[in-house]
């Protein structure tokens, strides 16, 4: 793992957010669903499923000081905020705008719509927006598919990141190559791995096939194959990571948490520092 790098200031670059903390908690509080944990102005702090606070100072990241920066699949923003934070000149942040237009398969597409619309009770692009005024963020929010990526919809980019987007996606390699087209110099990739194929398999590249469960999960390769992904999709890697965990955040339901086996944890405390989502990262440039 590579040496986690000095803390930004915490200062945002935004031009100032919203100051009045009871708007800021009202708002945070009038969204069902938060899937980032994200620190706002007046202590406030969303409830997100996932919180990569821990974690984010460990992956390999690209100098990104006055460069043109984009975050592909940013759901409520905590990387494209990242990035801006870090001293990006200008960041876009993409993503769809409705939770239907996930790559379902057939057999769930129906029910499970109607169960993310139940637990949501809103779009998808809600919290963004929610964070992005109360940050007071210049982040440019375009709504697109990460497979209509192209330099002539969005233009090209110094900086790629993407986080924790493939194993959602029916092709991601497909989803890679379109993040080629737009990246003309660094690519973070952050995504989840199968910690039971890395240890048996640690330089083989592999990956498990869902596609059928409620979990919305597709491909989720061993830390080989997640560069091997990288790599056929026109990138050399620079640097990557050992596998870490990205924890549950205080909004991850407690009912699920509650249900996960003990060894499951135990394996993902033992090869990735701490229980929660494994993951592994690499750093890559267009070749």
């Amino acid at each position: 793992m590579p040496e986690a790098q000095p803390r930004p200031s915490t200062e945002h670059r935004g031009e100032g957010g919203a100051g009045d903390g009871a708007a800021v908690r009202e708002a945070v509080a009038s969204r069902a669903l938060w899937y980032h944990t994200i620190e706002l102005p007046s202590g406030v702090t969303t409830p997100g499923w996932f919180d990569l606070r821990p974690i984010v100072d460990r992956l390999p990241w690209p100098d990104v000081r006055g460069k043109r920066c984009l975050d592909v699949g940013t759901y409520d923003g905590y990387l494209a905020f990242e990035l801006e934070r870090r001293g990006a000149s200008e960041v876009v942040a993409t993503d769809i705008a409705d939770h239907a237009l996930w790559d379902w398969p057939p057999s769930l597409r129906g029910a499970g719509t109607e169960t993310l619309a139940a637990r949501t009770g809103e779009d998808k692009t809600g919290g963004f927006a929610i964070a992005r005024e109360a940050l007071g963020s210049k982040v440019e929010h375009k709504l697109i598919s990460v497979y209509d990526l192209s330099p002539e919809s969005v233009g090209t980019f110094e900086v790629v990141v993407c986080g924790a987007l493939m194993l959602h996606l029916r092709d991601p390699l497909g989803a890679l190559q379109a993040i080629r087209s737009v990246c003309d110099g660094a690519f973070l990739s952050s995504e989840a791995v199968n910690l039971r194929l890395t240890a048996q398999h640690p330089r083989t590249p592999m990956a498990s096939l869902d596609g059928v469960s409620t979990r919305l999960h597709w491909w989720l390769p061993n830390t080989a194959g997640h560069r091997q992904m990288v790599r056929s999709s026109g990138f050399e890697i620079e640097r990557s990571t050992r596998p870490f965990s990205i924890r549950f955040g205080d909004g991850f339901p407690r009912d699920r948490l509650e249900r996960r086996p003990w060894k499951r944890r135990g394996l993902r405390r033992a090869l990735a520092g701490a229980d929660g989502v494994p993951h592994a990262a690499v750093l890559a440039r267009a070749g």
